[in-house]
């Protein structure tokens, strides 16, 4: 997305790509068939949030840093609840991290990062909205 005059306008091929990456995202559990589900969506989901302090780093300003790493770190932690936890939490955890990167397109808070939040952020609404329906479905999460 990209802001023209006071309105969003989506880029459509980082949300292709996204779209894409975010059904990857939810059949991941299949590729580590040996550890629980819920714990590879929260490996996922630090993975994701961790980006940002590699583009935070590449920014170079240290309030973006700070920031960035304390929103990762915020991350992290629903990750690791989530896995003794309700499945919910990865569900809040995606859909959270998506109006995150939102918000970052919308403020460029981070800079250089045009095409990344549309991406990133379908990536995790897609990932969200698959498991959202597999919990509903009664597929299970644990070992």
């Amino acid at each position: 997305m990209t802001m023209i005059r006071g309105r969003v306008r989506t880029l459509p091929g980082p949300a292709i790509c996204g779209v894409a990456v975010g059904a990857i995202q939810a059949a991941s559990p299949l590729a580590f068939w040996w550890l629980p589900p819920k714990a590879v969506y929260a490996l996922g989901l630090t993975l994701i949030a961790a980006v940002y302090i590699g583009f935070s780093v590449a920014d170079g300003r240290w309030k973006v840093i700070a920031a960035e790493s304390s929103v990762a770190g915020f991350f992290v932690v629903i990750a690791a609840v989530s896995v003794g936890g309700s499945a919910w939490l990865l569900v809040l955890g995606l859909a959270g991290h998506g109006l995150k990167d939102v918000w970052q397109h919308r403020t460029q808070f981070v800079r250089n990062t045009r095409w990344w939040p549309p991406f990133c952020s379908t990536v995790d609404w897609v990932a969200a909205g698959i498991l959202t329906t597999a919990i509903l479905m009664g597929i299970p999460f644990h070992g």
